[in-house]
Formats: C-alpha cells, sequence, structure tokens
C-alpha cells in the first residue's frame, strides 16, 4: 500500500465517525432535557478547550511523534463518542463536549504533519511540493466525502431504525465509536515513523514541548510568509461563520419554518461537502496551468463572492446553490493553503506551526460568530452573510506576499530558511 492511500484511508476513518454524529450533535442533547441556551454552552466548551490546548498538544506532536497523537486523539475521540451516548444531564454533555475538544486539538495537524514529514524523507520522490499538494488535495476530497457518507448513513439510521426516538439519537455514536476502535488499530499498523530523532519517553516529550513551541514562535516571528499564512486564518475563521452558522437561520427566514429548515439541512449538508470533495479533486488540474499563490489568491476571491452571493439569494434555492458554490472551492482553497504552511516549516516544528495557524481561527471564529450576530439582529442575516463574504475576500492579498519575498529571496522559494 502507497504512503498517499495509507494516509487517505486513515482521514477517512477520522472523518467518518464525524459525518455521523453532525446530525445529531445538537438533537440529542435537546431530546434528552436539556435547553436551546445550556446546548449553546455544551457546545461552547469544546472551543475554549480547543483555544487552550491546540499550541501544548502541536508542540506535544512535535516532540514525542505524530503516531502516539494520532492514536491519542482516536482513544479520546472514543471516549467522547461513549459519553455523549450515555449522557442524560448538562454536566455530562460538558464533559463530553471537553473531551471532544481534547480530541480536535490532538486531532489537529499530526496525520497531515506525517504524511508531509514521509513525502520528504523520501528520497525516491522526484517532486516533493507536486506530491504534497496532490496528496493534500485528495485528503480534502476524503474528508469531504467521508463526512458527506457518515451524514447520509446517519440520517437514515435515524429514520429507519427500529427504536425509540432516544435511543436512534444516540445510534451514530455507538457506530461513531466502533469506527473509532478501527481508526486505533489501523493507525498502530499503517503509521511508520521514525521517532529515533525525537525526544525519548512521555515525560521528557511533555519537557520538551514548551521548547518546541518557543521555537515555533520565534520561527512565525522571523518569517514575514508565514505570518501573512497564519493571518489568512484570521479572515478565513472570521468568514466561514456567515455560511457555516448563519446558513441554517437564513434558510429558516427564507422557509418560514425552522422544522422545514433542520430537515432540509441535512441532505443539503451532505451534497455540500460531497460539492467540497469534488472541487478538491481539482486542483491538481489547476496547478497545471497556475502558480498556488495565484489559485489561492483567486479561490479566496471566488469563495467570499459566492458568501455574498447567498446574503443577496432572495430564495431557499438560490441560498443553496451559493453554498454548494461555496464549498466547492472550501475545501481545495484549504488544501492549497495548508501546502504553502508546510512549505515555510520543517519536520521539528510541523505540527506547532499548524496549530498556530489553528489557533488563529479560534478567536477569529468567535469575533465572527459576535460580529455577525449583531449585525443580523441589527439590520439582517442577509447582510451579515455578505459581510462575512467580504472579510473572507479580504484574505487574498495576504497570499501576494509569499511571491514578493521570495522574489526577492532567490534560488529556492520552496526553501523556508530563504524566506525566514
Amino acid at each position: 500500500m502507497t504512503l498517499r492511500t495509507r494516509f487517505w484511508l486513515l482521514a477517512g476513518l477520522r472523518w467518518l465517525p464525524t459525518g455521523f454524529v453532525i446530525p445529531v450533535g445538537a438533537l440529542l442533547p435537546l431530546e434528552r432535557g436539556l435547553t436551546i441556551a445550556e446546548y449553546g454552552m455544551v457546545a461552547a466548551t469544546q472551543g475554549f478547550v480547543v483555544l487552550l490546548l491546540e499550541l501544548p498538544t502541536g508542540g506535544f506532536a512535535d516532540a514525542l511523534g505524530r503516531k502516539p497523537v494520532f492514536v491519542a486523539s482516536a482513544v479520546v475521540a472514543l471516549a467522547s463518542y461513549v459519553t455523549s451516548a450515555l449522557a442524560q444531564v448538562m454536566l455530562a454533555f460538558v464533559v463530553a463536549s471537553a473531551l471532544s475538544g481534547v480530541f480536535r486539538a490532538l486531532d489537529s495537524g499530526p496525520l497531515n504533519a506525517w504524511f508531509v514529514d514521509a513525502v520528504h524523507e523520501d528520497e525516491s520522490v522526484a517532486d516533493r511540493n507536486a506530491t504534497v499538494v496532490r496528496g493534500l488535495s485528495g485528503y480534502a476530497s476524503v474528508v469531504g466525502a467521508s463526512i458527506a457518507v457518515g451524514a447520509v448513513i446517519s440520517g437514515l439510521i435515524i429514520v429507519w431504525a427500529p427504536l425509540g426516538r432516544e435511543d436512534s439519537l444516540a445510534l451514530p455514536y455507538w457506530i461513531a465509536t466502533a469506527l473509532a476502535m478501527v481508526q486505533i488499530v489501523v493507525a498502530m499498523v499503517l503509521m511508520h515513523e521514525d521517532r529515533s530523532a525525537r525526544v525519548a519517553g512521555v515525560l521528557h516529550s511533555i519537557r520538551a514541548t514548551p521548547r518546541v513551541i518557543l521555537d515555533g514562535a520565534r520561527l512565525l516571528w522571523r518569517s514575514r510568509v508565514l505570518r501573512a499564512l497564519v493571518a489568512v486564518e484570521l479572515f478565513w475563521g472570521f468568514g466561514m461563520i456567515a455560511f457555516e452558522s448563519f446558513m441554517p437561520i437564513r434558510l429558516s427566514e427564507l422557509l418560514s419554518d425552522r422544522d422545514e429548515a433542520a430537515a432540509v439541512m441535512g441532505p443539503v449538508t451532505a451534497a455540500a461537502w460531497g460539492v467540497s470533495a469534488l472541487g478538491a479533486a481539482m486542483v491538481p488540474l489547476l496547478l497545471r496551468r497556475w502558480s498556488m499563490v495565484g489559485v489561492s489568491v483567486t479561490l479566496r476571491i471566488v469563495q467570499g463572492a459566492t458568501v455574498v452571493a447567498m446574503g443577496l439569494a432572495a430564495g431557499p434555492a438560490g441560498l443553496i446553490l451559493g453554498l454548494f458554490a461555496t464549498y466547492a472551492v472550501h475545501s481545495a482553497a484549504g488544501a492549497i493553503y495548508e501546502t504553502l504552511l508546510h512549505e515555510q516549516v520543517g519536520k521539528e516544528n510541523r505540527a506547532t506551526v499548524l496549530s498556530l495557524a489553528s489557533m488563529a481561527m479560534q478567536p477569529a471564529g468567535s469575533i465572527g460568530a459576535i460580529t455577525l450576530g449583531v449585525i443580523a439582529t441589527g439590520v439582517s442575516t442577509g447582510f451579515a452573510i455578505i459581510v462575512g463574504g467580504v472579510v473572507l475576500a479580504l484574505a487574498a492579498p495576504l497570499f501576494l506576499v509569499r511571491e514578493r519575498v521570495s522574489a526577492a529571496a532567490g534560488p529556492d522559494p520552496s526553501d523556508r530558511r530563504d524566506l525566514a
């Protein structure tokens, strides 16, 4: 089995459980007695935990190794799924959400960093950048397809399972638990990693983590290119709130029926991720004709425009078509962005820098939710979505920093030492 096939298989196993639980993530707590306000507090717990642990877990992955951290993330995910399935009171759901935050923080980076490390260590690879971008674009396609398949099957299970409503809503979590067990076993078998150069032992790795984090922060401080790329996440995190969180609200307004909107969002979300997978698969074709920087700038502007179109849509059909157009470029833009980010770092800081980028997105998303919420209340939901699209597109010029600095640096624009 090739490295890329192993990478994509592990990605599918990682994201398929997410597809199963997305349709029931809010419904199960409400079915078991939580109010919408209480569910909001439960959901916020995950974000706070991710924000606190994102950078330490990235440094830990750089110090200890990708494989043990990726396996640990699956173990914590399993605990989160079981806790969610069994939870009956708010405190139990808070614990489940906190475990989900730990799992997502651990999961942010180690699998992708393992793949990129392996490509750069393989002397038989002639064009490492091309191999990385093909692998990451395929990864984005696998993620979209896995979430879509999981969401569709989960919806069918809820409808057709011969159980009570509460038990039916919990069933996807039990399936996710089984899939997490499979992920752990497959990761133990398929992830081969040379950890000889890393710190030996968990305790030593914990002690080494602050140094690794500091080295990553210094790298970020020295490199204009890296700072610009991380700043992209600020605009992206703000803008994503518009089409991820406010689209269902706008749909319910256009349909004048929240229940109908909730029923429509299930298949629409699955279809959107399917479109996203197809868009990501087009990345290698785009890069045959244009540079990564040129494609990145174009995709950010196009995605911003599609989000603006969602805000301008006068009917549900237009809104849904706008969402599909947005997702058609969403994963493709993400795959190229991550490739550009990987170019700027080495093996010793790769997961830390990925965590730094992810950390930038967390507060930006929170600010976006608050700001767009105020705009939606004071003006309209459609106008809030338009503002989110404009902010998202404002990230486009940041990619040009790479071209300007690369031209001044000379020989090899992909060599981070020339750009730092």
